[in-house]
């Protein structure tokens, strides 16, 4: 199956849920922090989870995949985890520890960007455990928040909410190890090319690398198999990453 051609829009339809997600982080934290109005932030941070599956459902049907929305995506996804997080920190409903290990994961794929950037590559694109450990943790924290009231109801939200979190958390670490040896395959492949290149000499098979692709016909990066954070999108080995200024015509 051919992915969805990824296109340089700005104004669609799925970029536009995504911008009003984004507009709901500092609102939900507004509500969860200062006016302490918590069912009308569960509001916010459901329908923040419907608009983020809803935009890949669009993107996909209606050939809207664009560059900015494989940015926007997942940062709507990751602010929506620190904000929620933060709440439930500060309301001393989840300990801080929690928090500092899903913030020390990301501190550490941010930390690898220069890296990549230094071998030519731009962001990995978002994988589908990346997509379940977000989908997980987003399910949790609605559940961790209802668990702060006591009542029956709420012991069965704590039981589930933490499975969802625990769970979460390690679908995420997971999700960070699979882009570190996508990362470190890159590079490599990466530098077997150069060497290559310097004695003048064919390439080595690698070219044809899984993970990398013929060095003629590697996709773009913001092409992705989970195209606009949907985990649903085919993956059909085009979800590598190439090197950013590939297909422009200046420099």
């Amino acid at each position: 199956m051919v992915s969805p051609t990824v296109s340089d829009r700005v104004w669609t339809v799925p970029n536009l849920l995504s911008m009003l997600r984004l507009l709901g982080v500092p609102l939900f934290l507004w509500l969860i922090l200062v006016v302490h109005a918590d069912w009308w932030a569960l509001f916010v941070l459901a329908a923040a989870g419907l608009s983020d599956w809803l935009d890949g459902k669009i993107a996909r049907a209606w050939n809207q995949t664009s560059r900015l929305g494989t940015v926007l995506d997942p940062l709507a996804d990751r602010l929506y985890i620190f904000a929620a997080l933060l709440g439930l920190v500060v309301r001393d409903i989840v300990p801080w520890w929690l928090m500092a290990i899903l913030v020390l994961r990301d501190v550490v794929i941010l930390g690898a960007l220069p890296i990549l950037r230094h071998f030519g590559y731009g962001p990995l694109p978002v994988n589908f455990a990346g997509k379940a450990a977000t989908l997980c943790l987003l399910y949790s924290f609605p559940l961790l928040f209802i668990a702060g009231y006591a009542s029956i109801v709420t012991d069965v939200a704590r039981i589930i909410g933490w499975a969802f979190a625990l769970w979460g958390t390690a679908l995420y670490w997971w999700a960070g190890l699979l882009y570190a040896v996508q990362g470190l395959r890159l590079i490599a492949q990466t530098r077997r090319d150069e060497r290559a290149d310097h004695a003048g000499g064919p390439r080595a098979v690698g070219d044809s690398d899984p993970v990398r692709g013929h060095a003629t016909d590697r996709p773009d990066p913001a092409t992705p198999a989970t195209a606009d954070g949907d985990p649903g999108a085919v993956n059909d080995g085009s979800d590598r990453p190439s090197r950013p200024d590939q297909g422009r015509a200046g420099p």
